[in-house]
């Protein structure tokens, strides 16, 4: 039993010590925390934006939720015209923040971060936000309204364009589809006119064979004669048609004499009868 009490005393013991030393460490975390915000500050004061940021950075390396340096960190950031890395910051201190004052003061930075970006839906919750911390304050007020305004006008701008893309879009699909009503119309001409012209070429054909058909044979008979080479006379000089007649005279007499002698051998003698 008393071995038993003993051990937990020790336990008790050690584990008190570890949570000195860490409250120890903390502190001391603490302390050097806010060393480093100090040394920002001064930097801050003498518009050395990068080196104050540099500072800040530290101090939240040793305590992240020290919402004065994030918040300091966003403001250095801020006049460095980082205004990106500027909005988490404050997003970061107005979270972390215990009193309303400071919150407010995030938010309503936050918001400027915002409008530097053109973030305007963003800037305008942030100085909502800022109001709700703190309705006393005319400057975040003025900076809401201003940044309303202006979601507005983008909305509206967003609204017309949308309304332009979609004319436009309409615009091409009927022109897509007119070209493509013309495109079927040219294609079922073309058919037609095919098929046209295949029934001219075939009703030519019918009619040229029956044309051949029926064609009257003597015709070409008589088209071939018209066709065929005429014989061209000779041309007989006066000698040979002297020697010509000449002869012709000759066969004349020769022919008469032979057939004088015919009618002389051909006659018959007259017989007596006999009965």
């Amino acid at each position: 039993m008393k071995i038993y009490i003993q051990t937990i005393l020790i336990f008790l013991m050690l584990f008190s010590s570890a949570k000195m030393l860490a409250q120890k460490d903390s502190i001391a975390l603490q302390r050097k925390a806010r060393k480093m915000v100090r040394q920002g500050n001064q930097l801050y004061a003498q518009k050395k934006y990068t080196d104050a940021s540099v500072a800040y950075r530290k101090a939240l390396d040793n305590n992240a939720n020290y919402d004065k340096a994030s918040y300091n960190l966003g403001n250095a950031l801020y006049e460095s015209q980082n205004f990106k890395e500027a909005a988490p910051q404050y997003e970061l201190s107005a979270k972390t923040a215990e009193d309303k004052f400071t919150k407010a003061e995030a938010y309503h930075n936050l918001g400027n971060s915002m409008m530097e970006t053109k973030n305007y839906q963003g800037a305008v919750d942030a100085y909502k936000n800022s109001l709700r911390n703190n309705s006393k304050d005319d400057e975040t007020r003025y900076n809401l309204a201003v940044a309303q305004k202006l979601l507005d006008k983008e909305n509206e701008q967003n609204k017309d364009d949308k309304n332009k893309d979609d004319k436009n879009k309409d615009k091409k699909n009927k022109d897509d589809k007119n070209k493509d009503k013309d495109k079927d119309k040219k294609e079922g001409d073309d058919d037609k006119k095919d098929k046209k012209d295949d029934k001219d070429k075939d009703g030519k054909g019918d009619e040229d064979e029956d044309k051949k058909k029926n064609q009257d044979p003597k015709k070409d008979d008589k088209k071939d004669e018209k066709q065929k080479p005429k014989p061209q006379q000779g041309k007989m000089s006066p000698q040979q048609i002297k020697q010509l007649l000449e002869s012709l005279n000759n066969e004349e007499k020769k022919t008469q004499k032979k057939m004088n002698a015919k009618k002389a051998k051909g006659k018959k003698v007259k017989q007596e009868k006999d009965w």
